[in-house]
């Protein structure tokens, strides 16, 4: 049986970043930190690229994104299709940006 652990460090609010999970008074998501790890990021690079977090939410982001990995792979699709969606209407928008 997997134990779930808490994560202090991680909150969900309506209105905050579409629900997703996020670093608890950030607006930087789980979805993103876990992306960068599985991109081959350390959690101190991760932290670098975002100066105002400290190593524990880092650490607790990736903790919950491995308790959760079925929400974090469908949130990463969901994020990919709509900026695949979001390309293709750009490309189909002339260049100075009329129809």
């Amino acid at each position: 049986m997997k134990t779930v652990a808490e994560h202090p460090y991680v909150a969900r609010a309506r209105g905050v970043c579409g629900g997703e999970p996020v670093i608890r008074g950030t607006r930087v998501t789980v979805r993103i930190i876990a992306q960068n790890w599985r991109a081959g990021l350390s959690p101190e690079e991760i932290r670098a690229e975002y100066p105002h977090l400290n190593l524990a939410q880092v650490f607790d982001a990736l903790s919950y994104a491995e308790d959760h990995p079925e929400e974090m792979d469908a949130l990463i699709e969901q994020h990919h299709r709509a900026y695949e969606q979001g390309l293709a209407k750009s490309a189909k928008r002339p260049a100075n940006g009329r129809r």
